[in-house]
This record gives structure tokens, sequence and C-alpha cells, in this order.
């Protein structure tokens, strides 16, 4: 099949020295010279210009560590939450920062008390990042039988419609079976498969209920446009250094003023922690603050590394000054995404997951069907077929030679009997990445149908 051309806005090289998208942006970034990065996704990675801020952070801590950590720190950490304040669109007030989204929604999961009578219950959907799924395992486990939880089943593709009408059936469920709907856990792109989520008409219908809305953005800023301030949930929160270009692990965790006596202590509790009892005042080292509690809360939780916080402001200056800002890059990451899942698709002979509105595809991830199925011999339709028991041992085998033939990662996943890879569009790929993983995934799959993870 003749390679189609695809169309994407380029921003071309200006006098200022302004970045073109593409394969000029490569070298700006720490990648290996044989490396191919598709998926940005899981793990995001920073320019160089954000290392040189890291380490300039890293070396003023050791310079001065009191100093620096008492006094400096908690300046350049107010500089970084009102940067990304403002390109959610929300009061500064109401964003602190966390190690990754997963401690974020632990952090209102392990906080949120739970009514006695036993009728609190959690709706999430079965496409839950599987560490907030054990989460939510874990506070059955602990705090049963105060709180019960009902999992929302869905089937890719399917309209976001669809979606809605399950969550509403859920709700009605709860409610039948005498249940209270207390907290709705749902994403902003759901990882396997990476497809956009319909975040909006969930948070809203969970305003109409009276249902707390949990976001987790794990994949969510840099990935899609966000405006918290008109979206309005309970809680939010999204990796920074994934789609944000900031070092890992940061995460902005957004709390409304309406909810923030719900977050009473961080995960580990520490200095912040302000106990009911006014008589049990313990010494706090920490240099007195007019700040708020929830801010307090969260500004010291114990001594770690966190200079990736203090980066955010940079990433997000080095994406409007050398990127063009969150409109550019986004158009060029959905564009490269959208265009170079078909061209995949084209080279391996099947379609991308996707509705009829092609609202699962509105981010810069695409999951495309890989031509082999699993089940038994009888189930083999128009592709070659591996036994469900050999699935687990065959998926393991293709991520792994991904990395050792191939120089490239791949998020390679068994979904309702097919094969699908996810693949990340970023700044720093073009056309020719997507062609070229295509053509990879095509011989990754003739060696699976020939038996070489056998």
């Amino acid at each position: 099949m003749a390679q189609t051309a695809i169309d994407l806005p380029v921003r071309e090289m200006a006098p200022d020295g302004k970045a073109q998208f593409g394969k000029a942006l490569y070298k700006e970034f720490l990648f290996g010279p044989t490396w191919r990065n598709l998926n940005h996704g899981s793990f995001g990675a920073i320019p160089r210009a954000i290392q040189a801020k890291l380490r300039g952070y890293q070396d003023q801590v050791e310079a001065t560590p009191d100093s620096f950590i008492f006094y400096t720190y908690p300046n350049l950490l107010d500089e970084s939450r009102a940067a990304v304040a403002q390109l959610l669109h929300v009061p500064t007030e109401t964003v602190v920062f966390v190690n990754n989204a997963t401690a974020g929604v632990n952090t209102v999961l392990h906080n949120l008390v739970w009514h006695a009578d036993g009728r609190d219950e959690i709706l999430y959907f079965d496409t839950i990042y599987g560490g907030c799924g054990k989460t939510i395992d874990y506070i059955l486990e602990a705090r049963s039988p105060r709180v019960s939880s009902r999992c929302i089943p869905l089937s890719y593709p399917c309209a976001d419609a669809t979606v809605l009408a399950a969550f509403e059936s859920a709700v009605a469920a709860s409610l039948a079976s005498g249940k209270r709907p207390r907290l709705a856990f749902y994403d902003v792109v759901t990882s396997l498969p990476g497809v956009r989520f319909p975040f909006e008409a969930i948070t809203a219908a969970c305003k109409a209920h009276g249902i707390l809305s949990l976001i987790d953005g794990a994949q969510g800023i840099g990935l899609v446009a966000l405006d918290l301030g008109t979206l309005d949930p309970d809680f939010f929160v999204s990796n920074c250094h994934k789609w944000l270009h900031a070092p890992r692990g940061c995460a902005v965790f957004h709390v409304p003023v309406r909810n923030q006596h719900l977050i009473r202590t961080t995960l580990p509790t520490s200095h912040g922690f302000v106990p009911t009892d006014d008589g049990k005042a313990r010494f706090n080292p920490l240099p007195p603050s007019a700040k708020s509690a929830f801010v307090n809360n969260f500004e010291f939780v114990g001594t770690t590394d966190n200079s990736p916080y203090l980066c955010v402001k940079d990433s997000i200056k080095w994406r409007d000054e050398v990127l063009g800002g969150e409109e550019a890059i986004l158009a060029y990451q959905n564009a490269l995404a959208r265009e170079g899942g078909k061209r995949v698709a084209e080279i391996l002979g099947t379609g991308v997951m996707d509705n009829e509105e092609r609202t699962m595809t509105e981010c810069a991830m695409v999951n495309v069907a890989l031509p082999v199925a699993v089940g038994d011999s009888g189930d083999e339709g128009p592709w070659p077929v591996v036994a469900l028991e050999e699935s687990g041992a065959a998926t393991a085998w293709m991520l792994q030679t991904l990395i050792k033939d191939y120089e490239t990662f791949i998020r390679v996943f068994v979904y309702r009997g097919r094969w699908w890879a996810r693949l990340s569009a970023q700044v720093y790929l073009d056309e020719e990445d997507f062609e070229w993983a295509g053509q990879t995934l095509k011989e990754l799959c003739a060696r699976v149908v020939k038996g070489e993870f056998m």
C-alpha cells in the first residue's frame, strides 16, 4: 500500500531560535543516539534545558542545605504553583505538588472519612489504572464495612454517550441496592487502551448527583487542553513529568478550597498536619508561614528531592518560548497521533481504536490493532491466532524484543481478544517515526506467528 502523506502543523525555525517540531527537536532531549522514544506516555522525557535547571536547583540545595530548604525552596515552589495554576485556570491556593498521580489518588482515598452506616460506595470504570484499582481494593479491605465499590464495565470502542449512560446506570443501580454513591473515580485519558475519556461529561453528571469526583490525570496536563476552573472537579491530579516535560516524579494536585478540609494529611504525615486537639502542640522546625493549612501541609513532606517541582515553571516557560505554547504543541501532537496511527494501521492492514465521533483519539496517544488474534484455533477470523494460554508469554517476548532488537519500546497489550499497540506522539517525533513503528510492528508480529516467543 502506498504511503499517504501526513498533514501536520509545523513550526518553522525562526530567527529567534525557536525550534521546529519533529526531528529538529530530538537532539534537544537526552535520548541515546539509536533509541526511538515511542512510549512517552509512560514515563515522559525532559529536554536538556530542563535538565540544566534541575541540576541547578540540586546544586543550590547542596551549597546551603538549611538556607535553601527553609527559605529559598518555599518561594521557588510558590512560583511553580502559580505557573501551573495559571495553565489549569485555577487559583494558586488550590494547587500543590505530589510525587505522582498515584500518590494524589492515594491521598484522597486515604483522607476521606466514610460513613459508619456502610452505605458509601466508590464508582470506577474497568479501564482504571492497575495501581489505582489496587488502592481501591486496599481501602475496601482497611475500611470495611464502611465502604464498598462498584466497577462499571466498558467495551471499547464506544461513543462518549455510551460511557455516560453506563455511569448513569451504575448510579441508579447503586441507589437501588441501598448504597450511597459517594465518590466517582475516572481518567482524563485512560492508560490501556490509551484513549481520551469523556471526563467533562462524567464530572457534570457527578455534580448533578451530588457525587464527589476524583479525576486521575496521570495522562493529562500537556496532553489535552484542561480548564479546571470551568470543569470544577472535586479532586484532580495530573503528572507533570509525562506530557509537560518536567522531571520525574512530579504531579500537580488540585483541590478546590471547598474541599481542602477533607484532605487532613499528606502521605506520609509531616509537619504541616494540624491535629484537631489544640492541646497537642508539637515542635515544628519550619519557618512560620501565613499560607493556608492545605498549602502548608504539602510544602514539606519529609526530606526528599523535590527539585522536579521547582522545574514546572521552567518547563512551562520552555514550552512557551521554544515550542510556541500549549495550543501549538497540542495541535502538532494530536495531528501526528491521528495521522501517524492511520499510517501504522495501513502498514499492518488493521485499524485504529476509535468511535464514530472520533473523540477517543482527541489526544496524543493512539491504539493500533496488531494483525494477530488471541484465542482458540476456531476463533482466528482473518488473523493468525496465538492460544490464550500463550498470550502472556508472547506479550512479554514482544516487549523485551522491542528493546533488545529494535531499541525502542511500544506498549503492546491484549484487549478483548486482540493485540494492540499504544503509540505516543510527541514534539520530537514525526511521520517517519510512525512509518518505522509500523514496519517494526509488522516484522515483530511475523516473528510471533512463527513462534519465536516459544
